[in-house]
């Protein structure tokens, strides 16, 4: 049994698609299906569904994908302990990313991240719509979202906290509410299907459905028309650090906070065996942030 044709079989697994793996392993297409083709001739059973639009695991194949993972992770093993074989993580790692936070906070530390990992490529999507990972082809998405697909797997990297927001002006031409149940009687920015506003309360949460003249799919977008006067909205504090510092954003609201439990999330397909390449970017993100949550820290004078 070949590791070559291994390998390739654990990405086809990963990518659902034959010529993305082969890539990854430096492949043409051609002989990434060769390769496939002998590995299945070589036990006699057929391990992937192909079809036009994409490639899938027989019942066979599941079965067999942890037995060649355990393979592969024992041969790699092998040749550590003796010196044998690539001392860092290879390949390309594709990740998917809010497009907010991913240009804000990922982006400016990719840098230093590949610095540490020179033999990594990256291909990074930024979008603020859930992406199938499977579908995608994609080794790891950062969310800031509950994970509510059970074949994934969600690794915190940061607290997710939310505060209650209006521009100066907006505060002088409409005044500020006092309590949740005032924001009935102003101009509400929100994301679009998130109109309902949860805030702690003595024992059950206080929710109010907000209303307003302008929704917006985007977190920037949020943020921005705060900014520019438009309403009072929820943003996150790692989104609106600089203009809370600045004074173009003033906290209201603060004696009664968000009942939110939001967080940054790494999310993952589940494996026994993870990938050396999405293990590091996960641990190196999980440590930089939790070390280092710069728009909290930054912003801690300035609210109540």
């Amino acid at each position: 049994m070949n590791i070559k044709h291994l390998r390739l079989f654990v990405r086809v697994a990963a990518t659902h698609n034959i010529s993305m793996a082969g890539e990854e392993l430096g492949l043409s297409a051609a002989l990434a299906s060769s390769y496939l083709n002998k590995l299945e001739e070589s036990l006699g059973v057929r391990l992937i569904h192909r079809t036009t639009r994409k490639v899938s695991l027989t019942a066979e194949g599941q079965s067999f994908l942890h037995h060649a993972e355990d393979v592969i992770a024992s041969v790699d093993a092998a040749k550590a302990a003796v010196g044998v074989g690539k001392l860092s993580p290879s390949g390309t790692l594709r990740i998917a990313a809010p497009a907010s936070f991913g240009r804000m906070h990922l982006l400016p530390e990719l840098p230093n991240f590949m610095k540490k990992h020179p033999n990594l490529k990256i291909d990074l999507k930024l979008s603020d719509t859930i992406i199938d990972l499977v579908e995608g082809g994609f080794d790891v998405a950062i969310r800031n979202s509950e994970l509510k697909d059970s074949s994934l797997i969600a690794k915190k990297l940061v607290q997710d906290k939310r505060i209650v927001c209006a521009s100066a002006e907006y505060i002088k031409n409409n005044g500020v509410p006092d309590t949740p149940e005032q924001l009935l009687n102003h101009n509400c920015i929100s994301l679009m299907n998130l109109e309902m506003w949860s805030f702690k309360g003595d024992k059950d949460p206080l929710n109010i459905k907000v209303k307003g003249n302008f929704r917006t799919d985007n977190g920037e977008a949020v943020r921005d028309a705060c900014v520019n006067g438009l309403g009072i909205a929820v943003n996150s504090t790692w989104s609106v650090y600089r203009q809370i510092i600045s004074g173009e954003l003033i906290q209201v609201l603060a004696d009664h906070p968000l009942q939110s439990e939001a967080a940054i999330w790494a999310v993952y397909p589940s494996s026994r065996q993870l990938a050396p390449k999405v293990r590091v970017f996960i641990d190196y993100f999980a440590d930089y942030f939790q070390q280092n949550p710069y728009w909290d820290q930054q912003i801690a004078g300035h609210l109540k």
